[in-house]
């Protein structure tokens, strides 16, 4: 079934103006890419579709400057301020909205660059690991996308632009079979990552003046280079349309009126005030501040800060290296230090957040331990380290850690990629132990993340690894076993 919407008007064939629509139908199986410079309409070109479609179809809004909150008001989206929630809690909310089809705008005013990127991309990410059930069809519109997917490094950590852009090109690429289809405005083209906008299939091209920005968006729109500079002449809330959901000919449409207001309109020009005399307009700006009234108030001395532990650390391993070097450890006690770094991994686990920290803050922890406890600076390097956390994260006691079966276990989980290693350790754990099959929550943890859809992603890895086999029986219960091995786990409810 056909659902249209009005986005504006067009000139028809007789020059008089016809209702411009858009195949809403259509576009939650493509996607939508909106570019134009500040000022030439994209926010209200988004309202326009929002309102429209609202009723009809389930919206998600990444916000960057708190425009589209006015929308709850009217249409009853639910508004979340990222700045008052953590990223795990943002990719819950994301989950959850699907789940309830509630409409969202995740408002992200007020909150540094880096911290609207990480919380941009939970969000996605928690609409993206919906279960199958909850793909619903969503709109999900992403306003100044070059935030998000930017065509090159900022400012921002190469880690936090990593999650953003990989989020943004799940949406665009791999979001159409889960009922997720992007809608991102940009005001250069030249900003925007090219596999994120690649993925278009509809566009909307309004007002631009750089020719790098009007090329890219003829070559788009199939048009002649020579027509590029058309762009130039676009008046404010006029776009170029084209696609499936749109035109299958460049056509020039006028955004309609909405009925919302965004709270960050552009400046209007207002009557100055009458000109006072200048000795008043002096006073007025130049008058001394008044003394301030009332006893002085006796400055406080400040108390010397806390000692620094690292910075004596530090001392102290200065002094540890001026000394002569100790003589080599005899397997006993090399043996026994192993013990003893593996303890110390296992009670930083036992904080319960510890398993969604990054792994080199576990690892500079681990250190501060170290260190404490006289072993010295250099006890241990990250990729050992990665290897004693993959094995704590298995739950395997230090005793059992000896065993032949173990050893056995390590060397076929060393040889994976090193984020599937402490998931490929707890399921080795529960089959040489014959226990129920770990479920997806612990799998999730032992791969530090809190998205249930994450760990079910692992095993279906490992199992395209040739690594694993797992059964589901009828009662819904899952069982694994192990390649190569008569190793295999109870069933137990995932």
């Amino acid at each position: 079934m056909t659902i249209e919407i009005c986005i504006g008007d067009r000139r028809g064939d007789g020059g008089s103006p016809v209702p411009a629509v858009m195949d809403l139908g259509e576009l939650l199986s493509t996607r939508l890419l909106v570019q134009g410079n500040s000022g030439s309409g994209k926010s209200h070109l988004l309202r326009r579709l929002l309102e429209q479609s609202a009723g009809l179809v389930q919206h998600a809004i990444v916000d960057p400057e708190g425009d589209f909150v006015s929308l709850a008001e009217k249409f009853g989206h639910l508004v979340i301020d990222a700045a008052e929630h953590t990223e795990a809690a943002l990719e819950a909310a994301g989950l959850r909205m699907r789940e309830h089809r509630a409409s969202v705008v995740l408002n992200l005013e007020g909150v540094d660059a880096e911290l609207q990127m990480r919380r941009a991309a939970a969000f996605l990410n928690g609409m993206f690991d919906a279960p199958r059930e909850h793909w619903y069809p969503v709109l999900v519109v992403v306003d100044e996308a070059q935030l998000f997917a930017p065509a090159a490094a900022g400012d921002v950590s190469d880690e936090a632009r990593r999650a953003s852009l990989g989020a943004m090109a799940n949406l665009m690429s791999r979001g159409r079979k889960r009922g997720l289809a992007g809608v991102i405005a940009t005001q250069r083209l030249a900003k925007l990552a090219k596999n994120v906008a690649a993925e278009a299939s509809n566009f909307l091209m309004g007002r631009t003046f750089l020719d790098i920005d009007m090329v890219r968006a003829a070559d788009l729109l199939g048009m002649e280079r020579r027509q590029a500079e058309a762009f130039r002449d676009l008046a404010r809330g006029h776009f170029v349309a084209l696609g499936p959901a749109l035109y299958r000919r460049p056509v020039s449409v006028r955004i309609g009126n909405v009925e919302t207001q965004s709270r960050s309109a552009g400046p209007m020009l207002t009557p100055l005030a009458p000109v006072a005399p200048l000795e008043d307009i002096r006073e007025l700006i130049l008058t001394p501040l008044p003394e301030r009234e009332g006893p002085t108030r006796v400055r406080r001395v400040q108390a010397a800060p806390p000692p620094d532990i690292l910075a004596q650390l530090a001392a102290h391993g200065e002094t540890v290296a001026a000394e002569p070097a100790t003589a080599p450890l005899d397997d006993a006690a090399r043996t026994e230090r192993t013990h003893q770094i593996a303890k110390m991994v296992r009670e930083i686990l036992q904080d319960r957040d510890a398993a969604f920290r990054p792994v080199h803050a576990l690892y500079q922890d681990l250190l501060v331990r170290c260190r404490i406890a006289g072993l010295g600076r250099d006890v241990l390097d990250m990729p050992a380290f990665r290897r004693l956390l993959a094995v704590a994260r298995s739950g395997v006691s230090v005793e059992g850690a000896e065993t032949p079966d173990w050893k056995q276990a390590e060397a076929l989980a060393f040889s994976l990629p090193e984020d599937v290693q402490g998931v490929f350790l707890l399921l080795a754990h529960a089959a040489i132990a014959h226990e129920p099959c770990p479920q997806d929550e612990a799998i999730a943890r032992a791969y530090g993340t809190h998205s249930l859809a994450r760990a079910r992603r692992q095993l279906a890895y490992l199992e395209e690894r040739n690594v694993v086999v797992v059964r589901e029986d009828g009662m819904g219960r899952r069982a694994v076993a192990i390649i190569g091995t008569e190793w295999d786990t109870l069933a137990g409810m995932p």
